[in-house]
């Protein structure tokens, strides 16, 4: 592994942390009064930056979340179930005016629809994230969440260049740079704006497919629908002329890795029964990034890492409970490898 004598901690997540209620079972409303029975509800911890620090954390990473949370019950469940995984939330600001976020997963077999009261997670800022930085010195740090954090968002592209440019740490070289990964997760107002700046300071881009095919769209002019969602390669290249690096999430098809457009790099995802998939791409996130920071350069097996940590987390209700540890995902690739040579 590369030498961590300089760094506090290998990973500093940005970006939202919130509890989620997850609603399982017959979860699409009908209005009039009417009342439905459910087969789950749980109350767990949300928010993409969150569950992939917890990910992370779990996989042995030392790990440190940068997010805002409210004064409030919600925001003192999230903070402890961010300390109780390991992660550290000493970048977490705490704000005595503004309720903590609160995401309602609507969780039904094969899809989800989610309902988000913004709160605390619309308040970070980039000077909070530069404070982290140069405090914690991470040799990585992962955005997530872009759309729902406009105050963060318009400060972003000076923020990567400065991170990537001089590094989290004043001795730092131009080898060991600060590396940066950012997932958007979904624009809610379906615009994408802002992405053509940023991605010339990313590393790394995690999206799903609809994600892809909705950056892409935007950042071409074209319809989507039409010319780019039934074409993710050409998706993943009109990204990487950008610079980054494209790592697709593939549901249960696991991931695709695109080196600079060209390159298509598939793993599959495990079978197994699903629970929830509710966080399973931030999973699939931390997965990549543990093996990003384990050194691997090899790109199948960084994917290989993110689509097993994916899969396993949809195996308990939330994006946490059922994380994958670093032994799990070790016994995973040990499977693969043996029956790859079979």
């Amino acid at each position: 592994m590369p030498d961590q004598a300089h760094n506090a901690i290998d990973v500093l997540v940005v970006g939202d942390a919130n509890p989620d209620l997850v609603l399982r079972g017959d979860v699409v409303p009908r209005f009039g009064q009417a009342e439905q029975i459910l087969d789950g509800a749980d109350l767990v911890l949300g928010g993409s930056a969150a569950i992939v620090a917890c990910g992370l954390a779990r996989l042995g990473v030392r790990t440190a979340l940068a997010a805002v949370v409210g004064d409030d019950s919600f925001g003192r469940f999230t903070l402890s179930v961010l300390e109780e995984a390991g992660v550290d939330i000493s970048a977490v600001r705490v704000d005595a005016e503004v309720p903590t976020g609160l995401s309602v997963i609507l969780s039904a077999p094969g899809d989800r629809s989610i309902l988000t009261r913004p709160g605390t997670i619309s308040s970070l800022r980039p000077e909070h994230v530069d404070e982290a930085v140069a405090r914690l010195r991470p040799r990585h740090v992962h955005v997530a969440s872009y759309f729902l954090q406009p105050g963060l968002a318009a400060g972003l592209p000076a923020l990567l260049e400065g991170i990537r440019s001089a590094g989290a740490h004043p001795t730092r070289t131009t080898s060991t740079r600060t590396t940066v990964s950012l997932d958007t997760n979904w624009d809610p107002t379906e615009q994408w704006d802002g992405l053509a700046e940023v991605l010339g300071h990313v590393d790394y881009l995690l999206p799903n497919r609809e994600e892809l095919s909705a950056i892409a769209g935007a950042l071409t002019g074209t319809d989507v629908a039409t010319d780019v969602a039934a074409d993710v390669d050409a998706a993943a290249a009109s990204i990487a002329r950008l610079g980054p690096v494209v790592v697709m999430k593939a549901g249960k098809a696991g991931g695709l890795s695109f080196a600079d457009g060209r390159e298509r790099i598939a793993a599959p995802g495990l079978q197994l029964e699903v629970v929830d998939t509710t966080g399973a791409g931030d999973s699939f996130d931390a997965g990549y990034l543990a093996a990003v920071i384990d050194g691997i350069d090899d790109e199948a097996e960084r994917v290989s890492w993110a689509a097993i940590a994916g899969s396993l987390s949809t195996r308990a209700a939330g994006g946490t409970a059922a994380q994958a540890t670093r032994a799990e995902l070790r016994s995973e690739l040990e499977r693969r490898e043996l029956e790859r040579r079979e």
